[in-house]
């Protein structure tokens, strides 16, 4: 592992659904307002590829300026059609060697492992960029199938190289103890969005955690 000082940091994931990208967009961007975010991923449940199509378009200008990068959620395709800078895919969504074939090297390609470390061995021998564990918390925007421990992501970052990503149920209150395990990245969805003092002060609050833990 490296001897620089890590430092945790934001990967948003939107609301799943979008009716009004225009709105939610000045959601983004008040968040980004509240300081550092790496990723936000295009999160979009049960809509047709129109409607993701035309969030992509509303979003990704703003990631671009603010340097974020835009996941898309499931679909390598839509990364692809849509510009995106990658895709996260599940367990049980295109995999990951499929995924690669339609991107290329480039993309950024994360995988869903859940509580296993066997998963995560499989995607990051595989080549993905990060590996995502969950939930460590119970969420409010997906069922929760497999309860994950912290003591994944402290052996991960004792053992590998290649990111992790600690999702589900994560928020500013409960966040610390999952930085202090190790997670390079917090997924946060209504942690950010539904925060009580807003969106803007969701990402200074985590980013004033992340500063205060950096290892």
């Amino acid at each position: 592992m490296s001897e620089e000082p890590q430092r945790c940091r934001l990967y948003l994931i939107t609301p799943p659904a979008l009716p009004h990208p225009q709105v939610f967009a000045e959601e983004l961007r008040a968040a980004l307002d509240g300081g550092d975010v790496a990723v936000l991923q295009l999160r979009l449940k049960d809509v047709a590829d129109d409607d993701i199509a035309r969030a992509a378009d509303v979003l990704r200008p703003i990631c671009q300026q603010r340097d974020v990068a835009l996941i898309m959620n499931d679909r390598p395709d839509l990364a692809r059609k849509l510009d995106c800078d990658g895709v996260h895919v599940g367990q049980d969504d295109t995999p990951y060697a499929e995924a690669r074939r339609l991107l290329g090297p480039d993309a950024i390609i994360g995988v869903t492992c859940k509580a296993s470390r066997h998963l995560a061995m499989e995607a990051a021998e595989a080549g993905a960029d990060y590996v995502a564990f969950g939930a460590f918390f119970t969420s409010t925007t997906k069922h929760v199938t497999t309860p994950a421990a912290l003591d994944i992501l402290e052996w991960w970052d004792e053992m590998m190289t290649v990111p992790s990503v600690a999702i589900g149920g994560i928020t500013v209150d409960n966040c610390r103890a999952v930085v202090e395990a190790g997670a390079d990245f917090l997924a946060v969805a209504n942690g950010v969005w539904a925060y009580p003092g807003g969106p803007t002060e969701a990402v200074r609050a985590f980013n004033k955690v992340f500063d205060e833990l950096q290892r």
